[in-house]
């Protein structure tokens, strides 16, 4: 916020009392937003009428002018790292952090599956089951997962490939697409021109286009045949990886499961491998 950081700058020449305010409001913006100007001089230790000299001190009409302005910063949205950073603030002050994130994750990846349509879901695995050929694509933030997928999903089955933007040439992968073809894109906020317009041309090309976001309207949804959104309370990229990780696995043991025949087919060929001298034991 704006506003914030110019009144880190203004705080040396505040009185005392304004200075516990400045604090209160720099510390918790949120609470500054809804409450009264007595609750919170009540909760700095101060005056009504003190916290009422604060706003005019910062050259605004009163108490009810700071706190439009307040909230209307709070309203602006934040950047992926901004929310993933203010989410870990909550519960540093908490005993054993890293079970209270991982019970986050476990609340999101709950959420993503109750709020999940089967039936989206369930045709996302019959596309991939029927394709000839799979096209995998996430980039930035994004990439990591769809690398695992293209690797996962490859272990299974034949003809999967994982579009890399830094190597492969974009004419030439799209011109191998066609109706037999899928293209799964995942694509979170902050949403990619590129892997959008990638959608958009594989769908030209005849090919079935997977989208997986974080929300039905997502701009990839404007290109897909299906759309698989994952239930994220904010924005955080980063805080949806578990739940994206989680859905991705699910998709990989539905498209194993349920195309036993290619299953044991891929699981042949690993077999009459001599691999032993790849690996350790």
């Amino acid at each position: 916020m704006l506003f914030l950081e110019s009144l880190k700058g203004q705080f040396t020449t505040l009185s005392k009392s304004q200075q516990k305010i400045a604090k209160y409001l720099l510390d918790q913006p949120q609470q500054f937003a809804i409450k009264s100007a007595g609750e919170i001089g009540k909760a700095v230790g101060v005056s009504e009428t003190t916290v009422i000299r604060f706003c005019y001190s910062l050259q605004f009409n009163g108490f009810s002018d700071l706190q439009k302005t307040i909230r209307e910063s709070l309203l602006l949205p934040q950047s992926s790292l901004d929310q993933y950073y203010s989410n870990k603030l909550e519960l540093v002050s908490q005993p054993h952090f890293f079970s209270n994130v991982m019970e986050q994750d476990c609340i999101n990846i709950r959420r993503t599956a109750e709020q999940l349509d089967e039936g989206d879901f369930q045709e996302a695995v019959n596309r991939l089951i029927q394709a000839k050929q799979i096209f995998i694509t996430g980039l930035r933030s994004s990439y990591a997962a769809a690398h695992w997928l293209s690797f996962t999903m490859g272990v299974m089955r034949e003809n999967v490939f994982l579009y890399k933007p830094d190597t492969d040439d974009l004419l030439l992968t799209l011109d191998r697409m066609n109706e037999q073809t899928v293209f799964l894109a995942i694509s979170f906020h902050r949403y990619l021109k590129e892997t959008v317009k990638m959608a958009e041309l594989a769908k030209m090309r005849g090919a079935t286009v997977i989208g997986i976001t974080d929300s039905s309207v997502a701009p990839i949804s404007r290109h897909a045949d299906v759309i698989l959104a994952i239930s994220q309370p904010e924005k955080s990229t980063l805080d949806a990886m578990p739940s994206l990780f989680s859905l991705l696995n699910a998709l990989v043991a539905n498209v194993s499961i349920q195309n036993k025949e290619q299953f044991e087919k891929r699981k042949q060929q690993y077999e009459t491998l001599n691999v032993d001298h790849l690996f350790c034991d």
